[in-house]
């Protein structure tokens, strides 16, 4: 039996099961009452782990909730066709598989054999958490401009994934380059 949360304890970063759908909570808001009798409340900024959905609700502090059967499993990424995304578990050697709408942004960052970490809610694939940071390849950047050095300044460029990022002016075509995945803001050379 999974134990039992109370609303108050929700922190950010948590998971947590609501009617029996697994939840993600992105930010958490307290609102004590000053008014003897009145009641703590707690704002759930909440992601839906099944249908991807964001939403605010509000909750008692003594509302209770269950901890979802939530499992982490390692897994590759192999490719991605008209039906989904695929991985490859790296424990089982299982083949899992992602809808479009469970994948969201994350494939701006996938590249054959990218390590992740797949989230599975009662034994089923529902997303995944990427790495902090990537390694990719630019694909396409304009050269840099001698002499326009000042204030870090930056370029467009492309990497394998299509993914657009600013890069510094001495990245060329070719060379691998860190991508932080929460931004898709550049990190650095690899």
């Amino acid at each position: 039996m999974a134990s039992l949360l109370q609303a108050i304890d929700v922190k950010r970063k948590m998971y947590f099961e609501h009617e029996n759908v697994p939840y993600y909570c992105m930010d958490v808001e307290v609102s004590t009452p000053t008014a003897r009798g009145g009641q703590t409340l707690v704002r759930l900024k909440m992601r839906n782990l099944l249908t991807r959905a964001v939403f605010d609700k509000t909750f008692k502090a003594s509302d209770k909730f269950k901890e979802p059967d939530l499992e982490e499993v390692e897994a590759s990424y192999l490719y991605s066709d008209g039906d989904g995304s695929y991985f490859l578990d790296q424990t089982s050697f299982e083949t899992l598989q992602l809808t479009e709408t469970m994948m969201g942004e994350a494939l701006r960052y996938l590249v054959d054999g990218t390590l992740v970490q797949l989230l599975k809610f009662n034994d089923n694939p529902i997303g995944l958490e990427l790495p902090e940071k990537v390694e990719l390849t630019v694909e396409y950047t304009e050269p840099g401009t001698r002499g326009d050095t000042s204030g870090g300044a930056t370029k467009p460029a492309r990497l394998e994934t299509g993914l657009e990022i600013k890069a510094p002016l001495y990245i060329e075509i070719g060379e691998k380059v860190r991508v932080y995945t929460e931004t898709g803001e550049f990190a650095g050379r690899a």
